[in-house]
Order: structure tokens, then sequence, then C-alpha cells
């Protein structure tokens, strides 16, 4: 497992490193700007305010470990959550700025995330909403294939609403040991 919070990313001069509570500002900024495309496909119901607040985020981060793609410049464009349970780890809001999907920013911090997970680590599990093409698009190509049974994973492994677990499907890579 690497030690260094900080890593740069070779291809592209990224910081990618852990969060903490100082990023939650700009964290929040962009998962809520990200989120805005959720009204394409959701139902005007389920999108009403923020996808995450700050108390959210609290209770998140108390259960996971939170990491972002820095430029440069210093500015924070993708995030994304890794939660270990057991020999498993489950990737939790993953979000990039609009400005900077298809870049590679999702992909690099996918790639430093499963690198800095334990040898004990079989699989890593993501959801995301069924009409959500784009995140079903990313995370195919990087590997990760529809579980047989979404309800069912979704059920065990998150505590979601019901209406967003309807909606929901399950997404697994199987890692190299």
């Amino acid at each position: 497992m690497e030690t260094s919070p900080d890593v740069s990313a070779e291809r592209t001069g990224w910081l990618i490193r852990e969060l903490t509570s100082d990023h939650r500002r700009t964290a929040l900024e962009v998962i809520n700007t990200a989120a805005d495309w959720y009204r394409d496909f959701l139902p005007p119901e389920e999108v009403g305010g923020p996808e995450m607040d700050e108390s959210d985020w609290d209770a998140e981060a108390a259960r996971m470990t939170w990491w972002g793609v820095f430029l440069d410049d210093g500015t924070l464009v993708g995030v994304v959550g890794s939660e270990p349970i057991g020999e498993v780890v489950l990737f939790r809001h993953l979000y990039v700025l609009p400005e900077h999907q298809r870049t590679g920013v999702a992909t690099t911090l996918i790639d430093r995330v499963e690198r800095s997970l334990p040898d004990s680590v079989e699989q890593v599990i993501a959801g995301t909403y069924s009409a959500n093409f784009k995140a079903r698009g990313f995370l195919e190509k990087a590997g990760f294939a529809p579980v047989s049974d979404s309800e069912s994973v979704l059920r065990t492994f998150y505590d979601i609403p019901e209406d967003r677990l309807r909606g929901s499907v399950a997404y697994h890579k199987r890692l190299a040991t």
C-alpha cells in the first residue's frame, strides 16, 4: 500500500491526494456542480436541492476516505470517496467538474485509489443511476462490469433511499491479488 498522501500523476502533472475537512467547501462545489447533470434524467422531485451539503460530507467522511485531483494551480477538479467494507471497497461520489470531464481526471483518480488499496481487497463496487449513461460508460471503460443482481448488491453495501435504489445499477471490478 502506498503511504504518501500526495502523488503526482506522471502523465498529467495533476496532484492526487487524500482530502481533509479543509477541502470540504471546494469538494462540495465540485460535487454539486457536477451533479447538475442529474437534472437531464432524474424526475424533478429528486433534484430539488444540492446533491450533498456539509453535514452529508461530514457523515461520509466518518466512514470513508475522500480523494481529489488538483490542477497545477491548486484547483480541485475531481473527487471520489473510497469506503472499505471487508474485502470490498466502495467507490462513492465520483464527480468531476463538467469542463474537466473526458480529460482523464476520473481515470487518474480511480487508478490512484486502486493502487492505494491493501492486497486484501478483492473487488471494488460502484453504483450509479441506471439512466446515467456517462457514468455507466466510464465505469465500463475503466474495467467495471454490471453485477447480475444490482438490487441485492446495493441493499447490502449502500444506505440509499428506496427511490434511488430502484433507479440505480451496481458495477464491480475484480482486483488482481
